[in-house]
């Protein structure tokens, strides 16, 4: 048995779990709405605020998706109910972020400002204290989106090794170098 997989999924208060015939798991709560295919050899079974996941075969392959599954309905679970937020600082001198709506302009020390459309499914804020970094803030429901879009901010400027400038992720150590060796 999958250890992840055997694991059950509480459901808290407000939260609805439906599967449909054709394996799709629908969560709905108080922060929206998420759905997810489910493969036709995993079994969802919602039975009095529980859910459980049951694989039809031993195959290596049934195993693998008995654990994947279980933890992306776990997360919509989550999802729906607390949200998931993410932070990221710009380390740089002028490097800045402002939002419009769902439009974000960075300015990361290129030529150009930057523009960046985001989905409906995130909230973002953007906060500029003196003596701070800059911070873009963004709050969703759906785990999997706003990673991807954490990720995809933060390629537009990694962080370098020997300043640390760019976008990093509030908290993130990251592994500095040392510059070139002074002078004889």
């Amino acid at each position: 048995m999958s250890r992840i997989g055997k694991l059950p999924v509480s459901l808290p208060k407000g939260v609805e779990v439906s599967v449909s015939d054709k394996n799709v798991v629908t969560v709905k709560g108080p922060k929206g709405t998420l759905t997810q295919n489910v493969d036709s050899a995993i079994t969802v079974e919602n039975k009095d605020g529980v859910i459980t996941l049951v694989r039809a075969t031993e195959q290596k392959r049934h195993k693998a998706l008995h654990g994947l599954y279980r933890s992306l309905i776990a997360g919509m679970v989550k999802g729906v109910s607390d949200g998931y937020k993410t932070e990221q600082e710009l380390v740089g001198v002028g490097y800045r972020a402002a939002n419009k709506g769902q439009l974000l302009e960075l300015t990361l020390g290129y030529s150009h400002n930057v523009s960046f459309d985001l989905p409906v499914e995130i909230k973002v804020t953007t906060t500029a204290e003196k003596g701070q970094n800059p911070k873009i803030i963004m709050e969703s429901a759906d785990k999997q989106l706003i990673g991807m879009v954490a990720a995809k901010i933060r390629s537009l400027r990694k962080p370098e090794p020997y300043k640390g400038k760019g976008i990093k992720f509030t908290g993130e150590i990251l592994r500095r170098k040392a510059g070139k060796s002074a002078g004889k």
